[in-house]
């Protein structure tokens, strides 16, 4: 059965994509939704023609009236010989459709010129003169007229003392206007985006300003851009219509020009827009549905963007700042329509005093490097200051003083420790599988080239609701300073986000955890914090529940992994109730003894019971000869099962220079779970540094 003209043209689906004014995107697209196959073109003496038609090509279908004489008769159609290609059906449906409008257009002349008439007068009368915008930067004033760009100072734009800049035409762009000037913020530099009415893409030209403005520098292909800092700018480029790459173009001595965010999903566009402070540069990268915005530090325009939020699937939102708090326009939660949120700026740690007089909360901001609260004593009911320790694991302890009087804070200078200054502190947040956000807290040293190629030690715990040891540690200092990089991430199970993050990562959702922490090491490498074969894991205790499954599920994450203390026979240490904990820890990992599918559940994630023939990283455990909480047997024949199963794969695959990992148990005969001596202590984390500097630094 032949298609008819009409359904054919009931097939066509119309998308208009409308971008606001100011980017002078407009475009409208008509595709066909119907898919190619063969079909029978029907021509009006009755014979057919077979043809393939492509997807989204106009046949040439002629099914007009025509009013002749008060009646309406069908137009007379040629019949159709053959089709030959897309490009001439065009051209002839283009010429039959011109010719027809030129037979009928007679007859609205008058109308539309008495029509005409009217809207001018309308114009003329609503209208009123309005002068181009205007921007300001100190005491001069930036402005656009007729294509060219002016400078003034700020008392005298009206007295019309002002000087020329830039005229689009003597630089050759005759049809281009302007659509965008930015300044840089000392003002040394300008850059401005020309456009023609005919061409989607725009031209950003950057000029270095002063007695005699030169032009310094033209970038084809341009759709956003803003200055960073004095001498650093950010642009897009945009690719047939798609905009998925930001840039980072400098003019200081050594020019350069580097990519630092590409989109890979091709549904989303990416633009730059910095935020009315000047504090940060926006990234936005926005499907219809959708968006995400990573930030740019303004003051460090060389560090890597930072992610605000990760895409949820409907979620849109948008970023301003200010005052150290961002203000989140987003369509997140009930009702589903935009809502102004703010929120400070992501993982600082605050200070809240509740007055129990005025029922008021005081909320203080701490430093931005404290990960770490320790209040020094409790404060009588009639102290008026309250004293405390920031630390971090590479910031030593730092103390401090609150006055509740005079609500602020004070610095304590007693002990003269000095605040680590060439540290970064990143804050991240990695989408686990189930779309919940994880945080990350990522460390690492400001002098640091390449981050992809350094070794990265990532740290996880993830059970009993307990934050995440986050306290200074000499050893944590020395590997920043040698530059490593250190990631803490803080899965479920533990207590950073409050009573229902432990919740949501014990017992039957342990996997949960699990998840999280491969969020994590996925998302640091994506962001160039190293890559598998520098990154090592560490945990203790508990924490090596996560550790070792994360070993079995997805050994090609890490290269190594440093265990202490580690749980990871869960399943036979839970069906032994004789064991001192056994019955107690019951309300976090579950009862296998009287239930069935609780056993299964453990046994799916248990470091021991999953332990396969595959390439395993490089293992170090320390364990003590005399523990309690972990008897010792678990770790043993953890290590002969694990060391088997390397061996056993590395048997089988026989390849040359295979990859065969050092699985080494450390057994020390004093110290115990929770406590060693401070040489002790020293001497286990030196093998523990040692073989990790092994493992990454001499791959």
């Amino acid at each position: 059965m032949c298609w008819t003209a009409k359904s054919f043209i009931r097939g066509l689906s119309y998308s208009v994509k409308y971008c606001s004014k100011d980017n002078h995107l407009q475009k409208i697209h008509l595709y066909s939704k119907l898919k190619p196959k063969k079909c029978h073109i029907l021509d009006w003496s009755g014979s057919t023609c077979n043809s393939t038609v492509p997807p989204g090509s106009i046949l040439p279908w002629r099914f007009f009236s025509c009013k002749q004489e008060g009646t309406e008769i069908p137009c007379k159609i040629k019949k159709i010989a053959s089709i030959t290609t897309p490009e001439l059906l065009y051209k002839d449906l283009l010429k039959s459709e011109q010719k027809n409008w030129n037979e009928i257009s007679g007859r609205y002349k008058a109308m539309a010129k008495r029509i005409k008439k009217k809207i001018e007068e309308l114009h003329k009368k609503y209208t009123f003169s309005s002068e181009s915008p205007r921007i300001k930067v100190g005491e001069s004033v930036y402005f656009e007229e007729n294509g060219c760009i002016f400078l003034s100072k700020a008392d005298d734009v009206d007295e019309g003392n002002v000087r020329i800049l830039f005229s689009a035409e003597d630089l050759g762009f005759d049809d281009a206007f302007i659509q965008r000037i930015r300044i840089s913020p000392d003002q040394r530099y300008m850059a401005t985006s020309l456009k023609s009415e005919n061409s989607e893409e725009a031209t950003c030209v950057v000029m270095k300003l002063g007695d005699f403005p030169v032009v310094e520098k033209v970038i084809p292909n341009v759709f956003s851009f803003e200055w960073v800092s004095n001498d650093v700018l950010y642009y897009t480029s945009q690719k047939n219509l798609k905009c998925q790459d930001v840039f980072m173009t400098t003019f200081t001595k050594q020019k350069h020009t580097e990519l630092v965010y590409t989109e890979q999903d091709a549904r989303f566009f990416v633009d730059i827009y910095c935020t009315k402070d000047r504090r940060f540069l926006t990234i936005n990268s926005n499907s219809k549905t959708t968006s995400e915005v990573w930030l740019v530090d303004c003051r460090h325009p060389f560090k890597s963007p930072v992610l605000v939020q990760a895409r949820t699937k409907g979620v849109i939102y948008h970023i301003e700042h200010r005052n150290d708090e961002l203000y989140i326009l987003t369509t997140y939660g009930e009702p589903a329509e935009y809502k102004l949120m703010k929120a400070p700026n992501a993982g600082h740690l605050y200070l809240n005093v509740i007055s129990f007089v005025s029922h008021s909360v005081q909320s203080i901001k701490l430093p931005a490097w404290a990960c770490a609260f320790e209040l020094e004593s409790h404060p009588e009911h009639t102290t008026s200051t309250c004293y405390f320790q920031l630390t971090s694991p590479v910031h030593p302890p730092k103390r401090f003083a609150y006055s509740f009087k005079e609500n602020n804070l004070i610095e304590q200078a007693v002990q003269e420790v000095p605040i680590i200054t060439n540290c970064h502190t990143t804050r991240l947040l990695a989408k686990s599988k189930d779309e919940t956000l994880v945080p990350i807290t990522v460390f690492h040293n400001t002098n640091s080239k390449e981050l992809h190629r350094k070794p990265l030690l990532v740290h996880v715990y993830g059970a009993y609701g307990m934050d995440l040891n986050m306290s200074f540690k000499e050893e944590k200092l020395l590997l920043i300073e040698e530059g490593w990089i250190l990631a803490y991430c803080h899965v479920r199970g533990g207590g950073e986000l409050g009573h229902s993050w432990h919740k949501d990562g014990c017992q039957h959702n342990k996997l949960k955890g699990l998840d999280d922490l491969k969020a994590c090491i996925i998302l640091l490498h994506e962001l160039g914090f190293s890559q598998p074969k520098y990154t090592a894991l560490a945990a203790a205790s508990a924490g090596g529940v996560l550790a070792g499954a994360l070993c079995n599920s997805n050994p090609e994450l890490i290269r190594a992994m440093v265990l202490q203390a580690p749980f990871i026979d869960v399943l036979n240490t839970m069906m032994k109730t004789h064991l001192p904990l056994t019955i107690e820890e019951q309300e976090e990992w579950g009862n296998p003894l009287a239930d069935e599918k609780c056993m299964k559940y453990i046994k799916s994630y248990c470091p021991y019971h999953n332990i396969k023939p595959q390439c395993y990283p490089s293992v170090f455990i320390t364990a003590y000869e005399n523990d309690q909480r972990i008897p010792l047997t678990g770790v043993l024949r953890y290590v002969q099962k694990l060391r088997k199963a390397a061996l056993d794969h590395a048997g089988r695959t026989k390849k040359k220079g295979n990859w065969i990992p050092n699985i080494i148990l450390d057994i020390q005969a004093n110290g115990s779970h929770c406590d060693s001596s401070w040489e002790d202590s020293l001497n286990e984390v030196a093998r523990q540094l040692a073989f990790l500097k092994k493992e990454l630094e001499d791959v």
